[in-house]
């Protein structure tokens, strides 16, 4: 009778105790961009864009759903065709979203969802003496998923993961095509600047493929991201498409929870 009692403490307490799991990654990229902002000017700039990227996955073991936070912050530097005018931009990007995840084999694991994507970044132009800048901000509902296999080479464990984003609607700020900041800001003249989007005037993605490895309790990745961000409002239409090749360092870690 006193052991069934202490088992079932035994029992309880494991049961109000979890474990969580933690995978931390952290990404340098570098590469290719295409930028453009009508608001700014009709032409096309390319150029190299630098981004870091810190993505962070959590979830208890007895969970299915898991947590999924990625912050990137970039910057790049591009010029026109005929290389006489510059133009440098910046965004940060917070997402949070929530995941159910299968397994479906013991080596493939894959993971469907949705979160909250929210930017917020500049685009400055060097020669424009009107309006030399355009501010960026936009927050959306995005389905994401992501597919992720185990394999070896020789003894060497590896994976390789693919993450993808779309948004679906949201919200972003623009000028009125002709509208200039000072009328919004100083005299006050609103124009339509806080508009509502869907997937139809705003056709984005964001998409990241990598192989990884690890060693002990450290994780070496090396992959693709592709981020096509685009949108169409208020008669003005802007793009930005960066191709970058990404490197990180990422670490796994368990806590107990109560």
């Amino acid at each position: 009778m006193i052991r069934l009692f202490f088992s079932a403490l035994v029992l309880m307490a494991a049961q109000m105790v979890s474990a969580q799991l933690t995978e931390n990654t952290k990404y340098l990229g570098v590469g290719a961009v295409n930028v453009l902002d009508t608001y700014l000017s009709p032409e096309e700039y390319k150029g190299t864009e630098i981004r870091f990227m810190d993505y962070t996955t959590r979830y208890r073991d007895e969970r299915k759903w898991v947590r999924t936070l990625i912050h990137h912050a970039s910057i790049n530097m591009s010029h026109n065709r005929a290389d006489n005018n510059n133009e440098m931009g910046g965004m940060y990007t917070f997402q949070y979203q929530w995941r159910r995840q299968w397994k479906p084999m013991p080596a493939l694991t894959l993971q469907g969802g949705g979160g909250v994507d929210a930017n917020i970044g500049f685009l400055y132009n060097t020669r424009n003496s009107n309006n030399p800048a355009q501010a960026r901000m936009s927050l959306c509902l995005s389905p994401a998923g992501s597919a992720a296999y185990d394999f070896h080479i020789g003894k060497r464990p590896m994976t390789v993961r693919y993450d993808v984003s779309v948004p679906l609607v949201g919200v972003m700020f623009s000028p009125n095509y002709g509208q200039s900041y000072y009328e919004i800001f100083s005299r006050g003249d609103y124009d339509h600047n806080v508009v509502a989007t869907t997937i139809a005037d705003m056709p984005s993605m964001r998409q990241l493929l990598t192989l990884s490895t690890t060693f002990k309790k450290t994780t070496l990745s090396i992959g693709y991201m592709g981020d096509y961000q685009q949108a169409k409002v208020n008669h003005l239409k802007n793009h930005t498409y960066s191709h970058l090749i990404m490197l990180g360092i990422g670490w796994r870690f368990r806590k107990i929870r109560e």
